[in-house]
């Protein structure tokens, strides 16, 4: 065998060993604070329901924490079994869109019924103001 080949192993702890310059963690802290600025800002001018503050303030403050500390997406990374820190974030990304996904969806099944209920009663009111007027 050849003593410069790498098995996969091997590989995936070389990836995760690399450290990150401090280009990446400005950045990111940056864009983090950004985020905060803005979910406030949205909330100050009524444009961000208050209902959905907290999961992006959430959202926010998480990456503040993750950019100050990116030793904990290594962590996250050696736990799903992650090659780079990219994917993590990628995969975790994807996890909360489709929490908000599931969440919209059940607030438009919610909506739905409420909607047909309240077309049923106005369909109701006015079978009862015909038959009022007709008499």
């Amino acid at each position: 065998m050849n003593p410069t080949t790498l098995d996969a192993a091997e590989l995936r702890e070389i990836f995760l060993a690399v450290a990150e310059p401090n280009a990446v963690r400005a950045l990111a802290l940056t864009v983090s604070l950004v985020l905060v600025a803005v979910v406030l800002w949205l909330v100050r001018r009524r444009g961000l329901r208050e209902e959905y503050t907290p999961i992006w303030m959430g959202v926010a403050f998480a990456l503040v924490v993750v950019s100050i500390r990116l030793d904990w997406l290594h962590v996250i990374a050696r736990a799903i079994g992650a090659w780079t820190l990219s994917s993590v974030i990628f995969f975790l990304g994807e996890v909360f869109l489709v929490a908000v996904c599931l969440s919209y969806a059940v607030r438009l099944s919610q909506a739905d019924v409420h909607i047909k209920n309240l077309a049923q009663e106005i369909a109701l009111l006015r079978t009862r103001m015909d038959s009022l007027d007709d008499g």
